[in-house]
């Protein structure tokens, strides 16, 4: 027997989450589902809390170069901030050297900065 228990999320959304065993069963379908371009992620756990969504690949890598991106955000703000607090002009740094430290060509027009 299924079970699909409705679970709120803080930003206001509801999602159903479907039981480990039933989530198991229909992974053949939910395949089928994302090769016919339906990608709506099936989110599973035990006693009604979800613990794992299973979501089309090619969404997967979207989500991972967005985290990436997130990851170096926060770089940027935290050496920012860093600099900010003991800003002296001895401690200037010119954009050719903070591209270097993160990784970064200024000599490309076709490619975004990339990570370290």
């Amino acid at each position: 027997m299924s079970t699909e228990t409705p679970q709120d999320r803080p930003n206001g959304d509801r999602v159903n989450v479907i039981d480990t065993a039933t989530a198991s069963y229909n992974l053949p379908r939910m395949l089928q589902r994302f090769r016919s371009g339906q990608g709506e992620p099936l989110i599973f756990g035990d006693e009604g809390q979800p613990e794992g969504v299973v979501v089309p690949f090619e969404r997967w890598e979207q989500l991972e170069e967005l985290a990436a991106d997130a990851e170096q955000a926060a770089e940027i703000r935290e050496v920012t901030r860093r600099r900010l607090a003991n800003n002296r002009v001895e401690d200037y740094v010119s954009a050719d050297d903070l591209a270097a430290e993160f990784g970064w060509n200024l000599d490309s027009d076709n490619e975004p900065p990339t990570p370290r």
